[in-house]
């Protein structure tokens, strides 16, 4: 029994491809226009996910180069304060920047911390020779940066933690910068000059690319915190920030939760006071992210949903249009014993057939778009198999709903009257 239903789904279907066929090719046109309909609604839903998607996994590998179980301690948060939309910077103006002597009471006070980074940062010239390269982020970083980053090195060696919390005169190029200052040879063992002061080059990192953050080192250049405080006051609003990795299975609202202690204790703040510094965390931008994506995913869908609306409507008007047509044929059929369940059967395959050609054809378009959106912007679009499956089942969906009232009316014909039409 189930070898002779598939036998006849088999059937079913290779006429309803051929029927198909028959209405692209008698009549290209008709049928095009009919299914410019699906194809612009396909285009239209999948290519806003696909950009949705490629924005968010983007983001996604951004937030994680901040760290995962990081917390940043910082003037300025990252965000309103919870169930506000407003950002009251004012209230946040005239807060302390963090120290590296709070860095160090938060090393030797944490008992959930792995890593506690001290970092700021700011621009200057640098200069090898007769190479300029201006406005260079000058990264100050103390030990555990490099770890807690994930920094990977691509010529030389890393600064050592010894190294990176003594005042040594060392530091490090981003692969960019380092092309830029040196082209054609390598900095290792050579020296720059920034802002009147001697840097040795003891390593290159890795070229990385920008990220949606800017948190690339490419162009940057690395050296110990306590040597650059030479080049400029460290009180001074210069995006001061205390990382503190956590150890790993250690609840993030733990964290936070000693954390605040910690930094109210070290600035002494009275129990019913404001706290006067941020503790950042990835999760804050995430929760955001979320709430951002699920708007634009219901954008895509109402963008795309006219010309999938409109696809519907063009695809069963074929479908009527193929009944008519095949009055005859249907008579002839009905009269030699196929059932109205069969016949109903054969035109919804059809509809679904016509559709998924339309829906196809629109996902073809936003593959070939992805790879001339890569060549031109610096960007990478993917076309996901989940929104290749998205794509196909909205059409197949849609070619079942439209052909349903052609088929079911094809379904209820009048053998003898069907074969007595003209």
């Amino acid at each position: 029994m189930n070898s002779t239903h598939g036998m006849l789904f088999i059937r079913l279907f290779l006429e309803s491809f051929r029927f198909a066929y028959n209405s692209l090719v008698v009549n290209p046109l008709r049928t095009f226009l009919s299914l410019l309909g699906i194809t612009i609604g396909i285009f239209c839903i999948i290519s806003v996910f696909t950009i949705i998607d490629s924005l968010e996994r983007t983001i996604r590998n951004s937030m994680e180069k901040l760290g995962s179980n990081v917390v940043y301690v910082q003037k300025w948060p990252w965000a309103p304060p919870p169930g506000e939309t407003d950002y009251p910077w004012w209230k946040y103006l005239n807060r302390p920047v963090p120290s590296l002597n709070e860095t160090e009471e938060i090393k030797r006070r944490s008992i959930l911390s792995e890593k506690v980074v001290y970092t700021f940062n700011y621009s200057r010239t640098v200069q090898f020779g007769n190479n300029k390269a201006e406005n260079v982020v000058v990264i100050a970083g103390s030990s555990g940066l490099i770890d807690t980053w994930s920094l990977k090195i691509g010529q030389g060696r890393p600064l050592s933690d010894e190294e990176l919390d003594g005042i040594s005169n060392l530091g490090m190029l981003g692969s960019e910068l380092s092309t830029q200052l040196f082209p054609g040879s390598t900095p290792i063992g050579k020296s720059v000059k920034v802002q009147g002061f001697t840097i040795f080059i003891v390593g290159v990192f890795e070229k990385m690319g920008d990220d949606m953050f800017g948190n690339s080192m490419d162009n940057r250049i690395l050296i110990p915190c306590k040597f650059a405080s030479r080049m400029i006051d460290p009180k001074m609003d210069i995006g001061q920030s205390i990382i503190i990795k956590g150890k790993n299975d250690i609840p993030a609202a733990r964290m936070l939760e000693e954390l605040e202690g910690i930094m109210r204790s070290i600035r002494r703040i009275k129990p019913a006071a404001e706290n006067d510094f941020a503790l950042n965390e990835v999760s804050l931008i995430s929760g955001q992210l979320d709430s951002l994506f699920k708007v634009l995913n219901v954008a895509g869908w109402i963008i795309g949903g006219f010309s999938i609306l409109v696809g519907g409507f063009g695809i069963a008007n074929i479908m009527f249009v193929s009944v008519k047509e095949r009055t005859k044929i249907i008579g002839i059929q009905k009269a030699m014993g196929a059932k109205n369940r069969f016949i109903m059967l054969e035109f919804l395959f059809e509809a679904i057939i016509l559709s998924l050609i339309g829906g196809s054809i629109g996902l073809l378009i936003i593959d070939i778009g992805t790879y001339i959106a890569k060549a031109y912007f610096d960007f990478e679009f993917v076309l996901t198999a989940g929104n290749i499956a998205t794509g196909l089942i909205i059409s197949i969906t849609i070619g079942l709903i439209a052909g349903l009232v052609p088929a079911r009316s094809a379904s209820k014909l009048d053998p003898v009257t069907a074969m007595n039409s003209l």
